[in-house]
């Protein structure tokens, strides 16, 4: 299962199951649950804890120093759920102490190759990173997103569950869940209504984000003006509590 040109730390802990390929490399402070596997030419630092059943493609740099200049060395993490496919030449970094200690990747995502994650992200489950997606530091993502290749998000934004980034986007302000962005700097498009689809929303629930999307972005509202407005259809229309909630809890402001 282990490829004897690998070298494995004493001290890392790896599930009997997991493979190792060629010429990786696995430090101290390593923890890989079962059903895991790491192939050829990989890297993967500690503190990092990956779950089970992921595959990690060649090249790949796992749980290495953030590229943060205030970064002095202080203990920090990187954990990885379960289930997710991390493609060729992706690099993952641990936390700082000034973004809370850890960068957090969820559950099923894929990753595709080149993709970077950086310092303090925290990123949900299911999402879809084509090719060179880029996060920058403290970027939150939700669930069931998708990013274009060479989209790329800005520090500190917050990306919201089912949103869609085009091919080429620059990400500078929060994006609310749902809403299709494209452009430098990324601009809304509309609602993500294929993606909703394909995720299980029906027809009414998906007319409804619309009518709340419309509210926000078309109706000429002031902001507070539409939340208040889409609280309103909230208890009716329980899908709109997610858009609703992405919308307020914006610290960069949404894109408009």
């Amino acid at each position: 299962m282990i490829h004897p040109s690998a070298v494995i730390d004493s001290t890392a802990s790896l599930a009997p199951d997991v493979q190792v390929g060629a010429y990786s490399v696995i430090g101290p402070e390593v923890d890989i649950d079962s059903g895991t596997v790491v192939g050829p030419h990989v890297v993967i630092h500690g503190t990092t804890r990956i779950g089970r059943d992921n595959r990690i493609f060649q090249f790949s740099s796992i749980g290495d120093d953030p590229q943060d200049k205030k970064y002095g060395g202080e203990p920090s993490r990187l954990e990885i759920g379960d289930r997710n496919t991390i493609r060729e030449g992706c690099t993952l970094n641990r936390g700082t102490r000034d973004g809370g200690g850890v960068t957090r990747i969820g559950d099923d995502n894929w990753i595709m190759a080149y993709t970077h994650v950086a310092h303090d992200c925290l990123i949900g489950n299911d999402n879809v990173m084509a090719n060179n997606a880029t996060l920058a530091g403290h970027v939150q993502v939700g669930h069931h997103v998708t990013f274009g290749g060479f989209s790329g998000v800005h520090q500190f934004c917050q990306i919201g569950s089912y949103a869609f980034l085009g091919m080429f986007s620059a990400v500078n302000r929060d994006i609310p869940a749902y809403c299709m962005v494209s452009g430098q700097p990324a601009v809304p498009r509309g609602v993500n209504s294929e993606g909703l689809r394909r995720h299980g929303f029906g027809p009414e629930q998906i007319k409804n984000i619309r009518r709340a999307y419309r509210l926000v972005y078309r109706d000429g509202l002031k902001l507070d003006e539409a939340t208040q407005r889409i609280a309103e259809d909230v208890a009716g229309q329980p899908e709109l509590q997610e858009f609703l909630d992405s919308v307020l809890r914006s610290t960069r402001s949404i894109v408009r």
